[in-house]
């Protein structure tokens, strides 16, 4: 979630709202963070314990590693290499947590009066970044706007009148949950009784059984 609005009552940490700056620094401090991470787990792996022989390294595996190494010291994710399957099946049994391999979705959160007029000065510039950092998908939207539908929720009619009243923009909540859901690779199912309704979640392609074991491990057998 990025900050693409002016306000003198909300401080920026860095006292000025840029979040093409924001953006590079979150990024810096999550290739940071793999840096660190792919390391140690490079050392571990690639370790040879006293009595034993040397492990055999796949060219696969040296080449996703160089390639990895050679991003994340840049500052760049590396999700912005390119890999062929045989190289990220080979690395991901070394490093299969790291941050800057998953798909990311950005939030940017804009002034009421932006998101309803759906223009912001801000959202070229991030679209650019996106762009040229691995790519994602950018969703507009405004927390306050999105507080004052919250509020109504309970009152349907002076929730539509609301949405009218402002050229129609309405919530944005149930599309990024849906692509929140689609970039995780999860789908979601109910479950009804007489005291409550619940939804699970699991991965899309999960089978009946699967789909069974997320409610009790007991179901899948």
């Amino acid at each position: 979630v990025i900050r693409a609005f002016e306000s003198e009552e909300v401080i920026h940490v860095d006292d000025s709202v840029d979040p093409v700056r924001d953006l590079e620094t979150i990024q810096s401090e999550l290739c940071k963070k793999d840096l660190e991470y792919v390391q140690k787990q490079i050392e571990a792996f690639e370790k040879v314990g006293k009595g034993q022989k040397a492990k055999k390294i796949s060219e696969a595996y040296t080449s996703a590693k160089t390639k990895i190494l050679e991003h994340l010291e840049k500052n760049q994710p590396a999700l912005m290499a390119t890999f062929s399957d045989a190289e990220i099946a080979e690395f991901k049994a070394c490093a299969p947590a790291l941050i800057t391999t998953k798909p990311i979705v950005y939030l940017v959160n804009l002034s009421k009066k932006a998101f309803i007029k759906k223009k912001s000065k801000w959202l070229p510039k991030i679209a650019d970044w996106v762009s040229s950092h691995g790519g994602g998908t950018v969703i507009p939207f405004s927390v306050e706007y999105e507080q004052e539908l919250w509020e109504l929720r309970d009152d349907d009619d002076a929730k539509k009148k609301h949405i009218e009243a402002h050229d129609g923009a309405k919530s944005v909540l149930p599309r990024i949950i849906k692509v929140g859901y689609k970039e995780l690779s999860l789908i979601y199912f109910f479950t009804a009784g007489d005291k409550e309704v619940r939804a699970w979640n699991i991965y899309n392609g999960t089978l009946a059984p699967g789909a069974a074991g997320a409610i009790h491990s007991d179901f899948e057998r």
